[in-house]
């Protein structure tokens, strides 16, 4: 590890990136294991050595509430297909829940006069209640009563959201679903469900949300992962205050 702290690029003289140092310790560990679980060595002597941590990235594009309008209003060329997409989509960007979750959701884990949904086989298998907004409700009432009858066999089982053939969304077709409807938008951005709830979670932080609550309604286990979000709320305010401010706005120098 001293080495790869001390080795510098030939080119640049750069020091190594940690993502780099991470990679060259896995190979040797694995190599120093197999030969350890083949008897040619007597102990593992890496057994113990902790790989660099990488740090969290931060979130690359956020959905402004202009853009997710845009994306929303696509679903409504689309008949009663549409119709569903947009109940998913409104219930993303309501819930701030993953693909999975919201593919594993059946009917009776939303209730709609309570307004909460129960994401039952989260993250690591960690059950939370997490709060719908109302148009969220009457997007997925709308749905119940009046799109998932049409598509719906017996073999469709108690699954909320039903796919073109009847059967429960699968994760990757939720993902092609709202990436078609991002390009419908005009939003030269890469990216899909996991942009909503992105953009759940710095909506909330903008308007004053606790980062406690929003790791709850998240479900992230450790709290740094939601603070990864309370940084471009951060970019944010410093871009809104040099717009706004007036201090900012004055080209006036004290020299």
């Amino acid at each position: 590890m001293l080495y790869l702290n001390q080795y510098r690029k030939p080119l640049d003289g750069k020091p190594m990136t940690v993502a780099s140092k991470r990679g060259y310790l896995t190979y040797v560990k694995t190599f120093v294991e197999k030969l350890y679980v083949k008897d040619l060595l007597s102990s593992n002597t890496l057994e113990n050595i902790e790989l660099p941590k990488l740090g969290r990235p931060l979130p690359k594009a956020i959905f402004t509430q202009t853009e997710i309008s845009k994306i929303l209003d696509q679903s409504l060329v689309f008949g009663f297909t549409g119709m569903r997409d947009r109940a998913i989509m409104e219930t993303f960007f309501a819930t701030g829940i993953r693909r999975t979750e919201l593919a594993n959701l059946d009917i009776d884990d939303v209730d709609l006069n309570e307004q909460q949904v129960r994401v039952r086989k989260g993250k690591g298998d960690r059950e939370r209640i997490v709060p719908i907004s109302t148009r969220g409700c009457e997007w997925i009432a709308f749905y119940l009563s009046k799109i998932r009858p049409r598509i719906s066999f017996i073999s469709s089982g108690s699954a909320l959201f039903l796919a073109n053939n009847g059967k429960r969304f699968k994760p990757n077709k939720l993902s092609d679903m709202v990436s078609r409807y991002v390009m419908l938008a005009g939003i030269k951005r890469a990216g899909s469900c996991y942009l909503f709830r992105h953009a759940t979670a710095t909506t909330m932080l903008d308007n004053g949300a606790d980062l406690r609550h929003v790791q709850e309604m998240l479900g992230h286990a450790d709290i740094s992962t939601t603070q990864i979000y309370t940084h471009v709320s951060r970019t944010k305010l410093a871009e809104v205050y040099g717009k706004s401010h007036p201090s900012a706005l004055s080209n006036l120098s004290i020299f």
